[in-house]
């Protein structure tokens, strides 16, 4: 054993509820243990990183990982948490969520490395063959519905109401901690503390089925010290797809975290030591202004997510906002993260044929955009040497041309460090 994982979990603040026993079950050697994850999307979001660390750790303490994809409980929708219905989803788009999700997990969990590899399940594979009939004989038949309707996920959605195909979610799920136990030795589910009530009716009937004894971990719900919801930003969830969440704007979210939630996420979110967390945390104390924890998250969760080279064009794309940047880091970002930096930030079109007929800085940076309010202004301003083209400096003789378009359409004006005006060649 690399650790004590529940002692790992537990220092990290990443423990909600434990089964009395879970901690004594995994000391006595390596075995087995699952989280599932929901494909209801193409792709994992930040909200996912808690679940993914928790079975991260648990691969590095030297037990087996499995993850699991719910190809078959994503046809019918966990209630908990909810509250209202989902819409379900149809097999080719759950199988093409499934996919995207198994690549994501990939950067995460080592699937080669011996006797714990991880390996990656999908229940449907254990669904797709069992009928109707054979579920409530086989399974239905060990649990009651007093037992069923204890949990806070159906009570809380009784007096909206609940479909059964919502009510028997909490037996898909317990039939397949059962599986996993029978088939694969996994006597741990782990899962967020909203999957409690799901988790224990595994654990109960894996008791009343096999015979045997399987037990339950979850970590705490994640929640930003200002009460709003961790993983949200204006723009929606953070994904893990760099499609949909830039890595710059990936990079952001952490950057931006307050101070009360990165000591944190330092601790949930990376594989810092303890000794490495409070250095840094004793380091950013002393110097807040530097936000040296926020920069520590923001580039050991990129650089897994999606990569050194994602990183750099992330703090290049960051420094363009704090005027230490350089033409080159602007041509280095894509048009989408081009967008994305100077969202907000007043602009101008322009003609293709009007600019290819010649524009002068001066006429750029008043008559044709209103950045400057006047010709004066722009030749003040251009004397004491406070324009740049693209970051850098202009004189008064300066000609905007082809050469300066970024992504074949946009060219950046600035004036001193902060006022920054975005001209649009379309």
């Amino acid at each position: 054993m690399v650790k004590n994982f529940i002692e790992e979990l537990r220092w990290r603040g990443m423990i909600h509820d434990i089964m009395p026993g879970t901690e004594e079950a995994l000391n006595k050697g390596v075995t087995s243990g699952y989280i599932g994850f929901d494909p209801t999307a193409d792709s994992l979001h930040v909200g996912h990183l808690v679940q993914i660390m928790t079975l991260v750790h648990f691969q590095r303490a030297g037990h087996k990982p499995y993850a699991l994809v719910g190809g078959a409980t994503g046809m019918v929708g966990d209630p908990s948490g909810k509250s209202q219905e989902r819409n379900l989803l149809d097999e080719t788009t759950l199988l093409h969520n499934v996919a995207c999700v198994r690549g994501q997990l990939e950067k995460f969990l080592d699937f080669e490395s011996g006797d714990n590899a991880a390996q990656l399940v999908n229940n449907f594979d254990w669904f797709k063959n069992m009928s109707f009939l054979d579920f409530i004989r086989d399974v239905g038949k060990h649990i009651t519905v007093n037992y069923m309707m204890a949990k806070d996920s159906v009570k809380k959605r009784l007096e909206t109401g609940m479909s059964f195909t919502e009510f028997s979610y909490q037996l898909v799920q317990g039939y397949d901690f059962y599986h996993l136990n029978k088939e694969h030795g996994c006597i741990i589910q782990l899962g967020g503390s909203d999957q409690w009530g799901n988790i224990v009716t595994g654990t109960e009937l894996i008791r009343r089925k096999g015979g045997g004894e399987a037990y339950a971990v979850t970590t705490p719900l994640i929640k930003k010290a200002d009460g709003t919801k961790f993983g949200k930003t204006e723009g929606g969830s953070v994904w893990l797809d760099p499609e949909k969440t830039s890595p710059y704007q990936f990079y952001q979210f952490w950057l931006n975290a307050s101070d009360a939630d990165a000591p944190n996420y330092i601790r949930i979110f990376t594989l810092k030591t303890k000794e490495e967390i409070e250095a840094l945390e004793a380091e950013h104390n002393a110097a807040p202004h530097l936000r040296i924890l926020q920069k520590a998250i923001a580039e050991d969760i990129t650089i897994r997510v999606h990569g050194e080279e994602a990183l750099k064009t992330a703090i290049a794309a960051s420094n363009i906002l704090f005027g230490k940047s350089t033409e080159e880091d602007l041509r280095s970002l894509s048009e989408k993260d081009f967008l994305t930096v100077f969202e907000g930030v007043p602009s101008a079109t322009i003609s293709k044929s009007d600019f290819s007929a010649g524009l002068g800085i001066i006429d750029a940076l008043s008559a044709k955009t209103g950045f400057l309010a006047s010709n004066g202004e722009a030749r003040r301003e251009l004397k004491a040497n406070a324009v740049s083209v693209n970051k850098a400096k202009v004189e008064e003789t300066y000609e905007l041309s082809e050469k300066d378009l970024i992504n074949g359409k946009y060219i950046l004006l600035g004036k001193g460090k902060k006022n920054n005006y975005l001209i649009i060649i379309d």
